[in-house]
């Protein structure tokens, strides 16, 4: 009679990511997976949205049903369950409504990156799909990871520089995230982001690395700080580690000819 090999390696940690697929691979859940495999964590993912994109633009996006969201919620969590979790691309309140439903009492560190604007920094969705992230997501959110211009419409308040950005992620904390990460404030030797725990603001300099490949470096930023969480680390090292990876996965692919757009940050040992 076969029998099943022993165990001899633990099992992988299995994280869940609720967004959208980017059918150019560079952005969405595509990137979450990406960097969860590099990590050598179990990646599942329950998908908000289907686009049609390349490196240029979207093209097209068929938004799925909420009770079909809630499927997919329901099958993973009932069986693989999760130690992390992370929402990207969601789009309509009824979806913010049925993932903080569904998450409402799921004991795994959620990360929220709050996809609201758009490369002109202009706002994509309807005033209800922000207002339901303030009521709904960010109550459960262990960090949301905002760019200055996704926290001054989750805020109303303006962010432009790192004072502005420093009540903008006091007046987040008071949503109910116990972390804030505010991405992509300009300094004099490059950006800055700014780490807020709900006791001191973090500045945590970094520099601008010359290349148009940065698609995706949002949604690898996020991953890697669910991650972090989720195998325990301290949130301020999880948080510099994620921007760490991302850094070097920028680097890496800094020099790739992927597409007449912005391409993919890079992956893989540089």
């Amino acid at each position: 009679m076969s029998q099943h090999p022993a165990r001899t390696n633990p099992s992988p940690l299995p994280l869940l990511t609720i967004g959208g697929a980017d059918s150019g691979g560079a952005a969405g859940i595509q990137a979450d997976l990406r960097a969860w495999a590099q990590l050598g964590a179990y990646g599942m993912s329950a998908l908000t949205v289907v686009t049609a994109q390349n490196s240029i633009a979207v093209t097209a996006a068929h938004f799925l049903p909420p009770s079909f969201l809630a499927a997919q919620l329901d099958a993973v969590l009932a069986d693989y369950g999760a130690v992390g979790i992370k929402t990207g691309f969601i789009g309509q309140a009824a979806l913010v409504e049925t993932i903080a439903g569904r998450l409402r009492g799921v004991d795994a560190p959620l990360v929220v990156d709050p996809v609201l604007v758009n490369h002109r920094a202009a706002a994509m969705f309807p005033e209800a799909v922000t207002a339901a992230y303030r009521e709904l997501l960010l109550p459960q959110a262990a960090a949301v990871t905002p760019n200055r211009h996704e926290a001054a419409l989750l805020t109303g308040l303006p962010v432009t520089n790192q004072a502005e950005a420093t009540a903008a992620a006091q007046a987040l904390h008071d949503m109910g995230a116990r972390g804030v990460l505010i991405k992509g404030l300009t300094a004099a030797a490059g950006l800055v982001d700014l780490w807020y725990d709900g006791q001191a603001i973090t500045p945590i300099p970094h520099p601008v690395i010359p290349t148009a490949n940065t698609h995706g470096s949002g949604d690898t930023l996020s991953a890697v700080l669910c991650a972090g969480l989720a195998a325990g680390l301290e949130p301020f090292t999880a948080v510099t580690e994620a921007i760490r990876f991302t850094q070097q996965a920028i680097r890496h692919g800094a020099g790739w000819q992927l597409g007449g757009g912005h391409g993919p940050v890079g992956w893989g040992q540089p």
